[in-house]
């Protein structure tokens, strides 16, 4: 008999008015695996149903309404995770020194990215098992990983502007908010805005906020993130993709320390440390007359740049670990990957850095649950070599079987390059069994997963097929 599954429960409290965003929060959590519930359609809770782990705020219009949907989360509300609008009525409320959420929190800027959710859920994890106290240190054991920590440690305690630089993943956001939660400031706000995501009419307005009527649309005042990170810190992401009447602007209040909403007149006086982070290069931009010199002087007055996943390969185990233990958080199942998997991994060029290693073995871990990851399990860009060897594979299988000669059947010879040994060595045993396993799955594949099928395909008994199955745990391969 097979058992029924156990019901999900809802876990990820959504409280928001605007219905374009409930759609697009609540689709970004169900791909990361979230099960969250608009409080607007939830009436009541209980222990069968809901286990909450978390809560977004976003606009409320009503606010006894938004009161009612917060109260579901009942004694969650004292320890869960809270991901804030960054235009939210209730950031004030919630980013208080004194509020017993300051620690807990994190913002989110629309459109919205799943990424960005994921890192912010992830950051208030690592600050919630680690604490704001805790040890600095940032996953790996690398030469580059250890400077990056020493540099963190110096800069944090000082109100100096830092500009971080680094390729796209490399976690210069994460960088922003060490330095944050280690300095002086911990207990002040911490505000992100992403300078590129932002179309350049409305980026003053975000930054500096509006009066009344100071546009079509500004039907109210609000505040901007200068004014929302008073006394705290601002980081200012992808600021190599500000326009330059904004760097201007921008630069007047780095020197000024003093700006104006947009449509005001009175001039506020501001105390936020700036750390600001791009992935361009920006030097050569002020050669193209793309970026402000003086701008840049004032933004990088403590350079960090951080390693690319390329530069710092010798991480791979530790990061991989790291994943996984923030999956097992998740209820996700971990991973292990081959000697062969990961001869795979450290040949691959990693253009999306550690966010992309993050992704990988979050989707690996979706696809074998508790399992090992081969070689031939990786998607195809990741394999490298292994994809090659796994076309050209069949004359080496057979070599193995002993049944077949290496010309035999349309069969051709391994050709030389196959049987060249790379300068770093491999695991042959592992390496072969990758092979292996790769060409037994397409058998299985083109046949449907018929087992005589396959074992002709592959030149061999049905009787070694099924156990070659049974040592590889490919049974759930087979047919119905």
């Amino acid at each position: 008999m097979v058992k029924e599954r156990a019901v999900q429960k809802f876990d990820f409290l959504v409280i928001e008015s605007d219905q374009a965003r409930v759609d697009s929060v609540l689709s970004a959590l169900h791909f990361l695996g979230y099960r969250p519930q608009h409080g607007a359609t939830c009436s009541e809770v209980d222990e069968s149903t809901h286990a909450w782990r978390a809560v977004y705020i976003g606009h409320v219009d009503d606010a006894a309404e938004a009161e009612r949907q917060f109260a579901l989360l009942g004694a969650a509300a004292s320890h869960v995770p809270v991901l804030l609008a960054g235009d939210s009525p209730w950031l004030g409320r919630f980013s208080a020194p004194a509020s017993p959420f300051a620690g807990r929190m994190a913002t989110l800027a629309f459109p919205l990215r799943y990424e960005k959710m994921a890192e912010a859920l992830r950051n208030i994890y690592a600050r919630l098992l680690g604490g704001q106290s805790g040890a600095l240190r940032f996953v790996g054991d690398s030469a580059p990983m250890v400077r990056v920590n020493a540099l963190i440690r110096q800069v944090a305690p000082f109100d100096s502007t830092v500009l971080v630089l680094g390729e796209s993943g490399t976690g210069k956001e994460m960088v922003a908010r060490a330095i944050h939660e280690h300095s002086p400031r911990r207990d002040k706000p911490f505000v992100a805005i992403n300078c590129g995501a932002i179309p350049a009419e409305l980026l003053e307005s975000e930054l500096f906020g509006h009066e009344k009527g100071s546009f079509t649309g500004a039907i109210s005042a609000r505040k901007g993130r200068f004014e929302m990170a008073e006394g705290g810190t601002l980081f200012l992401d992808e600021v190599g993709d500000m326009s330059l009447p904004m760097q201007v602007k921008l630069l007047r209040v780095l020197q000024e320390r003093a700006y104006e909403r947009v449509g005001g007149s009175k001039t506020m006086r501001c105390d936020v440390r700036i750390i600001a982070a791009t992935h361009r290069n920006l030097e050569q931009s002020i050669a193209s007359d793309r970026f402000r010199e003086d701008l840049f002087y004032r933004l990088s007055v403590f350079p960090l740049e951080l390693p690319s996943l390329r530069e710092r390969l010798d991480d791979l185990p530790v990061l991989i670990g790291e994943f996984n233990q923030r999956l097992a958080r998740r209820g996700l199942g971990v991973v292990r990957f081959s000697a062969g998997a990961m001869q795979a991994l450290r040949a691959h060029a990693w253009p999306g850095n550690v966010r992309e290693l993050s992704n990988l073995v979050e989707r690996m871990a979706i696809l074998f649950p508790h399992g090992e990851v081969r070689a031939s399990d990786l998607p195809k860009k990741y394999r490298g070599q292994q994809a090659g060897d796994e076309v050209l594979g069949a004359a080496l299988l057979a070599l193995m079987e002993d049944e077949l000669p290496p010309c035999e059947a349309g069969v051709q010879p391994v050709p030389e390059a196959l049987r060249t040994l790379p300068e770093q060595g491999l695991d042959l045993k592992d390496h072969l069994a990758d092979i292996e396993v790769g060409l037994i799955r397409q058998a299985l594949d083109a046949t449907g997963g018929v087992v005589a099928h396959a074992a002709r395909l592959l030149h061999m008994q049905r009787t070694t097929l099924v156990e070659k199955l049974r040592k590889y745990g490919l049974q759930n391969s087979l047919a119905a």
